[in-house]
This record gives C-alpha cells, sequence and structure tokens, in this order.
C-alpha cells in the first residue's frame, strides 16, 4: 500500500528525507547529472521565480516514509500550463500501480491549477531516432502507457532535434489536453515551447535553436501523432482520480487506541478503527485532516457540566489497566448523588457493560476534537468529512453515559454547526441514538431521525419509539423509525426514503450522519443483514440530498467487513453529494 502526498517544502524533517530519497531515485534511474540537477529542488520550492516555474513535488510513500516513486510537475502560472519534469518509481516498483498513481495524481493537480494542458518529455519509439532495441522497447511500452490518457507527441515539428548533434534518443514533447475541450492554437503552442525551452534547458541550447523549434510550430491548431497504440477512446479529464477539493476529509482520533478494555467480548475495541482504515486506503476519496482541539465550551453546550467533571476526575484517579463497571443504580436524585466515586458510575450510567477507565475520558475528548474538526471543514465549504472516531457517542445523553459512549461527539458536532445553519441529524446505526435524541428533544433547530431496531429487542430498550416526537420547541422534531429484527437491504431503503423525505422538508443547511456500519451482515450486535452493496445504495441515497454533510463513526463490530462496508457508503454518498 502506498500514499499520496504532496510535499511544498523542505522545512519538515519528514519532507527533507522524502526529498532525499527522491534525489536517491533520479541518481538511480536518470543518473549523476540529472542528480545534481534535482539538488536544487529545495531551492526551486524556496524561490519559484527563480526559473520562472513554480515547483510541485509529489510522492508515493508508504507509512513507513518510504518513497516509493514521485513526480515533479513545474507549473508556469503566467502561461497556464505544466510540465512534467520528472516521474519515476524506486527500484523493484515497475508494475505496482505506482506510476500510474502517480500520473492520473499529476492530471489531477494540472487540473485543479486549470491548466490548459500538461506537456512533458518522452524518449523515441522510433528507430530512426534510437538505435537501441531494447530501449526502443521501453519507450514504446511508456509511449503506449502515456495513450491510455490522451497524451501523444506533437507532429510535425522539429523538436526531436538533439541539443547536441548526432545524439541518440532525443525526446518527443508530449501533450496531453486532461481530457478538456478545445484545440491547441498554433501561437500558444510556440509559445509555451519557448518557455520550456529557455525554462528547462536555458543556455544548454545552442544559439537559434529556441527560435528555430518554435517556427517550426506550423500547423493550427497544433497536431499530435495519430494514436498508435491504444485504438479506444482516450481515458476521461482525471481518470476515475477525485480532485483534492472534492475529496472527503478524513479526521481519525489518533488517541483512540489508548481506551481497550482488555475483556472478552468486549466488542468495541480498537481493531474496529483500523479495519476501516484499511478499507478506507483502497480509495483515493479521502483526504486525511489532523484532529484540531477545541474548548470545554463546545463539550458543555451539550452535556451536563457536574457529568464532565465526574466522569474526568473518576477516569484520572483510575489506575491503568483497572476499570469501574456500574453495577448500584439510585434513582437520579441530582440533590443526593452516591457520595462514592465507583457508586457514583451508575448515578450516570444507563446499563452494566460501559465501564470507566484512565483513558475512556481522553479518548472520548479527542473523539470530540475529531468530530468538530470534521464539522469545521464543512462549515467552510467542504462538502464532504468523516470523523472516524472510537469510542462512539450517540449514547451518551446530557447527562449519562453507556452502549460504549461517554461524550456525544454526533450531538456536539451537530449543536457546533448549527450556530450557522439549521442541522439535521441521520441516525443509522443499528442501535436507536438515545442520547442524540435526549439532548435535542425540545429543540427545533436541529432534526433528528433514526433507523433502528425495535426497542422491544435492541438497545437501549428505553428509547427510539415511533410515538417519540419531541417536546415543547422541538415537537414534530424527532423521527423515529423503529424496524423489526429481520431486514434486509429492501426493506431499510424504504425507510431511508422515508427519513430522507423528512430531511428535506426540514430543509437543513447541514447533514450529520451517525454511522453505524452494526447494520451489516453479521454484526455481533446486531441481527439486519445489509451487503456492501446495500451500504453503498444508501449513501448515494443520502447524498442526493446534496447537502454539506458530516459523517460521524458510530457503531460496527464486525471487522472482517467494516473496511470494505464503511468504503462502500462513503464511496456512495460521495458520488451523489457533489454539487
Amino acid at each position: 500500500m502506498f500514499r499520496m502526498r504532496r510535499i511544498f517544502d523542505d522545512t519538515l524533517p519528514a519532507n527533507r528525507e522524502a526529498i532525499a530519497q527522491v534525489q536517491e531515485i533520479v541518481r538511480v534511474q536518470f543518473g549523476p547529472e540529472s542528480a545534481q540537477r534535482v539538488g536544487n529542488l529545495p531551492d526551486w520550492m524556496h524561490d519559484p521565480l527563480r526559473r520562472r516555474f513554480r515547483s510541485i513535488l509529489i510522492v508515493a510513500d508508504d507509512l513507513h516514509r518510504r518513497v516509493k516513486g514521485f513526480a515533479l510537475l513545474m507549473h508556469a502560472p503566467d502561461l497556464d500550463f505544466c510540465f512534467l519534469d520528472y516521474i519515476a518509481t524506486a527500484s523493484g516498483r515497475v508494475g505496482r500501480g505506482i506510476g500510474g498513481a502517480l500520473y492520473e495524481r499529476v492530471r489531477e493537480e494540472a487540473l485543479a491549477l486549470r491548466s490548459q494542458g500538461l506537456f512533458f518529455e518522452c524518449l523515441p519509439d522510433d528507430p530512426a531516432l534510437c538505435r537501441n532495441p531494447q530501449t526502443l522497447k521501453q519507450n514504446a511500452a511508456r509511449l503506449r502507457f502515456y495513450e491510455r490518457y490522451g497524451a501523444r507527441p506533437i507532429a510535425g515539428t522539429i523538436y526531436e532535434t538533439p541539443l547536441t548533434p548526432g545524439a541518440d534518443c532525443p525526446p518527443y514533447l508530449m501533450y496531453d489536453n486532461l481530457g478538456q475541450a478545445g484545440a491547441l492554437s498554433q501561437e500558444r503552442g510556440r509559445t509555451i515551447v519557448r518557455a520550456i525551452l529557455e525554462r528547462e534547458y536555458g543556455t544548454r541550447c545552442p544559439p537559434g535553436y529556441i527560435d528555430e523549434v518554435a517556427a517550426s510550430f506550423r500547423d493550427d491548431p497544433v497536431r499530435l501523432r495519430e494514436p498508435r497504440y491504444i485504438k479506444r477512446e482516450a481515458a476521461p479529464a482525471h481518470s476515475g482520480a477525485c480532485p483534492a477539493d472534492e475529496r472527503i476529509a478524513l479526521v481519525v482520533n489518533d488517541q483512540q487506541a489508548i481506551h481497550h478494555v482488555h475483556e472478552r467480548g468486549y466488542v468495541e475495541a480498537p481493531a474496529r478503527i483500523d479495519a476501516i482504515l484499511k478499507g478506507l486506503q483502497r480509495s483515493d476519496l479521502f483526504e486525511r485532516m489532523e484532529p484540531r482541539h477545541f474548548g470545554d465550551a463546545h463539550i458543555r453546550a451539550v452535556h451536563d457540566r457536574e457529568f464532565l467533571a465526574y466522569l474526568r476526575r473518576m477516569c484520572e484517579n483510575l489506575e491503568p489497566g483497572a476499570s469501574v463497571y456500574p453495577y448500584v443504580f439510585p434513582i437520579r436524585n441530582v440533590a443526593r448523588p452516591p457520595k462514592d466515586m465507583a457508586m457514583r458510575a451508575g448515578y450516570y450510567c444507563i446499563d452494566t457493560f460501559t465501564p470507566l477507565s484512565h483513558n475512556a475520558y481522553p479518548a472520548a475528548r479527542r473523539a470530540v476534537d475529531c468530530a468538530i474538526t470534521a464539522a469545521r471543514e464543512v462549515q467552510t465549504g467542504r462538502r464532504l468529512a468523516y470523523a472516524l472516531v472510537r469510542p462512539p457517542g450517540h449514547h451518551a445523553e446530557r447527562r449519562a453515559f453507556g452502549g460504549f459512549c461517554y461524550l456525544n461527539s454526533t450531538a456536539i458536532a451537530a449543536h457546533y454547526l448549527s450556530a450557522e445553519g439549521r442541522v439535521a441529524v441521520l441516525d443509522l446505526d443499528y442501535h436507536h441514538g438515545n442520547g442524540t435524541q435526549e439532548i435535542f428533544y425540545e429543540r427545533a433547530d436541529v432534526l433528528t431521525v433514526s433507523i433502528h431496531g425495535q426497542p422491544s429487542f435492541a438497545y437501549p430498550y428505553f428509547s427510539g419509539f415511533a410515538g417519540e416526537k419531541g417536546r415543547g420547541a422541538g415537537e414534530g422534531y424527532n423521527l423515529n423509525l423503529p424496524l423489526p429484527e429481520e431486514v434486509d437491504g429492501a426493506a431499510y431503503s424504504q425507510a431511508l426514503q422515508k427519513a430522507l423525505a423528512r430531511v428535506r422538508r426540514f430543509e437543513p443547511q447541514f447533514v450529520v450522519v451517525a454511522l453505524g456500519l452494526d447494520t451489516a451482515k453479521h454484526d455481533p450486535t446486531g441481527t439486519w443483514a445489509l451487503t456492501g452493496e446495500d451500504l453503498e445504495a444508501n449513501g448515494r441515497m443520502v447524498g442526493e440530498l446534496r447537502l454539506p454533510t458530516l459523517v460521524v463513526q458510530e457503531g460496527g463490530y464486525y471487522t472482517r467487513s467494516l473496511g470494505r462496508n464503511a468504503l462502500c457508503f462513503l464511496r456512495g454518498l460521495w458520488a451523489e453529494g457533489r454539487p
């Protein structure tokens, strides 16, 4: 597996390390002269005017920061074109999809920069220009690869004239219009080729060489060589790649693993997040965002102050590895809670299987930061964001925890967004989100809609009934759609249609999805039979709202399918959720 990331400069140690690995790849693949040239890359990044190109370095590396390949793209903002200076994979990495992923990422970047086209050089497949049969075969393979994307050599010019007379393998100038309409005019072609030769080669060109090459562009529009290897239609504009600004912002709780209850049968484990992340890595739909820290005021807006103080203090006082399970449940007399801290757990808890531990509060607190970070992304213009967090939150009420939940990240994020407009919370977990319902039960600015198992057989057993519709100002702004024990994709789709119809009538500015993947087949806490295909269809239905949407992870405990199911839902959401 590998990830793509853009390196803007060499200020970070990780970036300096990556640049050093890129320089080594260039030395091995292209020789010492090119390595010496790319040795100036940090200077080019700091001073783009020096070469009149803005250097954009994209690397493919793994989680251990080993660079598997790279692309160095030069952007000419004054002329609105891009020149691909280098693209290469590390030794032994050919044929593993890295080169294709890099080139697609380059095309995506060029399109994001609104370039008219992408230019680059490629060694020739003409025996008259290349004498070595083995090199000729390699060149043909490269040209075949680029032709898949519609990139072909510019024909009818003398660009292939070598700088040194008699030199072997002078390069073609390739042009990729990035799937955009319109042809390259003669005048523009001459201007761009002159800029490429001046900025890339400078004084290395013989006197008059640049003028002669530019003047050889006589066709109007500029003519490309006919396809030689690929007979089908060229690839679309970005070949399925997701432009950066359309990706789903992914915010992961980087402290979720500290909360780990090592007891048999406790399914709310760190492996859940690991499984989902593994599934998401199969797609380029996501842009990973670091969680930001937000003040406690956002939490106190949703949860009771004394409840929060108890959670924090109790967890701090527990020894690492120790757990306290509620087992005494006094009538909740606000004026007289139990004095013993362990006894007081039942005063604030709704069940007997959600323990307090040393790291329960800090893990839940970090989940809140992640949810608000993702909420802020959609608040500031991004269409889709995903807070991949644990512990979950939707069972946490204003002054109670339970159902593996301590702080209601979904409700906190929804309240945060409500400052900017109406918010619809759509709870798609198998279990009713009693906490979210209770928190917003008397509010009209936040609509809560939940599809879940009937309380007669599904946790939390005491809420989620169809007759619970809100109270006071919130009357009519809570909709529960409880379903029977056996539900397939078709039955769920009907319920989701009803839920979305209510959301549309509410006309929210934002949608917050409490995503429970425990609706899927084989989940140990559920009884339904939804498949990955069903979840993708559900994601599409939600995406058809065409609203800024935040997804917050809730339940889902069958780790064998968690990654695929999460990706299916989010892929469906992305496919329909862009304007």
